[in-house]
């Protein structure tokens, strides 16, 4: 008989500990952050009751303070414009690198995935530097945050929809090419669709991703008046704080963790669904 310590098909006991330990250890600080955005008193340490003032109706609540709604307003804007523009690129750039073939697509593919692997602080000087001295058309603040976002953003779109369409395959398309569709309907009424979940699961990726982006945003934000929340969180914090920033700390926690639900949701819909919508589909073409 195999001592339980040898076995190595024994449920890993040590490693789901370590795992738990991690995840308490990273989410008991924000838990604590946001019990106190519902603080009674200004104290940020010490709890003094259950209340909803600091998010609404209250002198220096997220709802009474403008510049904390102006920062929540910039946030959310920049991360729909993000999602508007690089979506639909990073769904191109996927179609494109999955259908190109030779040794410049690897290439090319690489560099697509550049972003994605060089940290935030480079790209961030580097895109202040180009904005400044090579695209001065551009000015800092919401145009150049968008620019900088954008460009950041569109890997993600690729790593997850060209995955999708390399689980799909050709044949679905080369199907409904054979069934008379021309190239841009096989894209428009097979592909697409199929694509549909992983699209919106990336979208709300990028949403995410931009929401809580604080480096990039640093260097390209410009004045105060185009300053996200992670940016006014960042400055105010080092001044007299009160619960209203954990307030506005909690909203965006909550905007990002939707997203990124709803992304997840996507993708499980999408492996769920695998070739099914575009059988249906093709049954239409035929």
């Amino acid at each position: 008989m195999t001592a339980p310590w040898r076995n190595p098909w024994r449920r890993p006991y040590f490693l789901a500990g370590i795992t738990w330990a991690y995840i308490v250890w990273s989410l008991v600080p924000v838990l604590v952050a946001v019990q106190f955005s519902f603080n009674d008193g200004r104290s940020r340490s010490t709890w003094q009751g259950f209340s909803m003032q600091w998010y609404c109706c209250a002198d220096g609540s997220v709802g009474e303070d403008s510049s904390l709604l102006r920062a929540l307003n910039n946030s959310l804007i920049l991360g729909a414009a993000t999602v508007l523009i690089a979506t639909p690129m990073g769904v191109m750039l996927a179609m494109g690198l999955t259908r190109w073939r030779s040794r410049a697509s690897r290439v090319s593919n690489g560099i697509a995935l550049v972003p994605l692997v060089t940290p935030e602080i480079v790209v961030g000087s580097a895109l202040y530097l180009v904005m400044v001295n090579l695209y001065q058309f551009v000015p800092l603040g919401r145009p150049a945050m968008l620019l900088g976002h954008v460009t950041f953003s569109v890997s993600y779109v690729l790593v997850v929809v060209r995955s999708r369409l390399q689980s799909i395959g050709p044949d679905y398309e080369e199907a409904a090419r054979d069934l008379g569709a021309g190239p841009v309907q096989a894209i428009r009424t097979i592909l697409i669709p199929m694509l549909m979940p992983s699209i919106f699961a990336s979208a709300m990726l990028v949403f995410a991703t931009s929401l809580d982006d604080f480096v990039v945003s640093q260097f390209l934000f410009g004045d105060a008046s185009n300053a996200t929340v992670p940016i006014k969180l960042y400055n105010a914090v080092r001044s007299s704080p009160t619960p209203a920033l954990n307030a506005l700390a909690t909203l965006l926690l909550v905007a990002s963790f939707l997203a990124l639900i709803l992304a997840y949701v996507g993708l499980r819909q999408s492996r769920r669904r695998g070739g099914k919508s575009g059988l249906e589909d093709l049954a239409d073409l035929g």
